[in-house]
This record gives structure tokens, sequence and C-alpha cells, in this order.
């Protein structure tokens, strides 16, 4: 259950203990708070401190939003795929799988050669629309077409991730699931700095607490590009996840041949929505959030050696029909570095097939929350519906 804090224009309902959130977080949620256009504001169980605003919010405005509050990696967000596969299917050695699987999605700052041809993602249709949509962007991003096509189906750095994971306990204990994480690269990225700067020299955001909470109000044509710019990034993110998941799918099939897949699950949460409570039309901006509409599946991952779970909502409209992203960080990544060695993340990832050297160190479990207490925060808010914990770990 939330605890409702007081100070703000609205109640900042928690589903954190307030007394476990860092000051400059709880500045940052009350700043959000009073703002003239917020209707309502959510704060989940992993949250911690952002830029502009906290990881872990979400924010209802009236006719307007915050692109800062929406974050640069537009539309990140997760998918997972239950396989036909148990723990028995699987090679003893799962190096090859990982190298299998590196070699088909490339990580970082690579991406791939040529596009993926659209064929390669069976079911997703639309991409001559949706790449014709290109031209109507910001022009300032129109010279990264190229590039933007070269990067669908790639990981990117940072926290995103693709695993091999086994289902825990229950009747498909050692069920075999394909997990990964990422968002709209580069161009969402480019797209949402562009639209952060219009909106900081906007007049009526000069006097804001905060300059990154500088937001676009409706009805005007600053709105309306970044809306448009927007909705197409966040399109761009789950084609791109699902082409990845189609290559990852490629991968472990011709590692385990007449492996079969189930429907994806796939959610945003880093993005906006059109939706409506009490009675009024609002834009929800989910930072570092899921959905968790009644019935809604999601996917709230732990760290790199912790496990995952997968979850259904269970509609409560007191978080806006949300819930949290994964385990959220403890400590920021120069602090991890600082704390941690390639030996102790070798140590706390015992048992993963994964990267275990320093580039990655900031990722070390031990980063981040408590993946099971965050989920034990939330039980009106989710239910689980899997317990998975990995056994393959890519990152960038």
């Amino acid at each position: 259950m939330h605890t409702a804090v007081d100070g703000a224009r609205v109640p900042i309902r928690m589903w954190a203990d307030p007394a476990s959130v860092e000051q400059a977080a709880l500045r940052q949620l009350t700043n959000v708070a009073n703002l003239p256009w917020v209707h309502g504001l959510a704060v989940m169980p992993d949250v911690h401190y952002g830029k502009g605003a906290t990881v872990g919010s979400v924010i209802a405005m009236r006719d307007a939003v915050s692109p800062a509050a929406v974050g640069v990696d537009i539309g990140c967000g997760m998918s997972a795929v239950r396989t036909s596969l148990t723990a028995a299917d699987l090679p003893d050695d799962l190096s090859g799988l990982r190298r299998r699987i590196e070699s088909a999605v490339p990580v970082g700052f690579d991406m791939h050669r040529t596009p993926v041809p659209a064929a390669t993602v069976p079911g997703l249709g639309g991409w001559d629309r949706f790449w014709a949509g290109f031209g109507d962007l910001h022009p300032g991003v129109q010279k990264l077409r190229d590039r933007a096509r070269a990067q669908v189906g790639s990981l990117g750095g940072g926290n995103h991730f693709i695993e091999v994971c086994l289902e825990q306990g229950g009747a498909d204990h050692g069920r075999v699931w394909l997990m990964l994480h990422s968002g709209s690269r580069g161009i969402g990225n480019e797209l949402a700095k562009r639209h952060i700067d219009i909106a900081q020299r906007l007049p009526h955001n000069a006097d804001l607490p905060d300059r990154d909470l500088a937001v676009f109000v409706a009805g005007t044509p600053e709105m309306e590009a970044y809306r448009r710019d927007l909705f197409w990034a966040q399109d761009y993110a789950a084609r791109n996840r699902a082409t990845m998941m189609a290559l990852v799918r490629r991968a472990l099939a011709a590692t385990v041949p007449g492996t079969r897949f189930d429907e994806a699950i796939s959610c945003h949460h880093n993005y906006v929505a059109e939706e409506r409570y009490d009675d009024v039309d609002v834009l929800v901006t989910r930072k570092g959030a899921i959905r968790a509409g009644r019935g809604d599946l999601g996917i709230i991952p732990g760290s790199m050696g912790t496990g995952s779970y997968i979850v259904r909502g269970l509609g409560n409209e007191s978080s806006f029909l949300s819930a949290s992203h994964g385990a959220g960080r403890r400590m920021s990544r120069t602090r991890a570095r600082k704390t941690f060695s390639a030996d102790d993340l070798a140590e706390q990832t015992a048992g993963v097939e994964c990267r275990k050297d320093a580039g990655v160190v900031d990722e070390i479990p031990a980063a981040y929350k408590d993946i099971d207490s965050v989920i034990a925060a939330q039980t009106d808010l989710v239910e689980v519906v899997a317990h998975l914990k990995q056994v393959v770990c890519v990152k960038g």
C-alpha cells in the first residue's frame, strides 16, 4: 500500500518508504508535485534520483508534458518470450549460445552493417508507413535516417541486456525464457535532446524550480511537434525490441533445433500515454514504470545476477495503473565503479554466463536494490506470474 506525502499541490503517493529515498530524489518529487499542470504523482518502490524527474515516477499532467521527465531513451522497455525448452535442453556449456547471441545482435555503440530485413520479424507490419514518418521528424535528425535504420535490432549499452532465463518454482520450474531490455537507441536520444532544449527556452518555463522540468503545453506547435516525434520514437523502440527478439530466437533455435516460442510480452517503461483518471484526460509519463492495468502482463527485471519477474497488473488507479520497472539503482554508476572490482562482479554473477570485466562493474548486482523487496512493496499493484533467474546475460 502507498504512503501519502504532503507539502505539495497534489499528494505524492509513494510505494516506497519515504525515509529510504535520498533527499535529492524527494526534492525532485516535491518540485514535480508543485507544477501547475500536475494532476497527480505516484512513486514506485524502485524510485531513485534522475534528471529532472526521479526514475520510478508516474506523472499525470493536464494539457502538458515534460520531455525531460520522459527521459532521453524514449520508449525504453522490456520484452520476454517463454520457450518450449527446459533447462535440460540447453547445452552444459552456455558460452557458445552467448557468442551466437552477441554475433546476431550488435551491442554497445555497434549497429548492423545493413538494416535487418522486415521479413525477419514475422507478424510486425507497417514498416513502410513507419519509415515514411521519418521525414516529418525534427529537421535536426534528418541526416540520421541511415543510422537509425542500421540500429534497429541493436542493444546499446548501460543497463540494457539480453538474457536466457529459467523459470523458478511451480509447474513450469526450469522452463527457458528469453528476455531483453532496450529502447529507441541513438535516434530517440537525439529527438529527446532537441525537444528538451526547445522546452527550456519557452517563456512559460522561465520560473520553474528545475529547468529540467520544462513542459510543452497543449495547443502549441511545440507540443504538437514533440508528440509527433515522441510517439514515433516509442514505436521505434518497440520495433527495435521485436527485431532483437526475432534475432535472439533464431540464435536459440540454431543452438537447440525445434525450439518453439510463445507470444512475446512487451512493455515500455519510459514513455507517455493518453489516459483518463477522475474524469480528467491526462498525459501520463511513466519514467521507470510500467503500465499495470487489470490483466496487463509486464516485466520487472532485477540486476544481472539476481533474476526477474513476469507480473500481471491489478488495475490500481491510485498508482495511475502503474508498477515499478525494475529493482532500481541504490548507488550511482560512478560510486559502483569506485566501490567494487571485477572480482566482486564475478562473485556476484556466479553461475551466469556473462561479461565479468571492469567495463560492466557499474552494473554489479550490489549497485541495485533488492528485487524481491521491490516486488513485495507493490502487491496491491501486480501479482507475480513467473519468477525467472538468468543463466546467460549479454550486455553492451
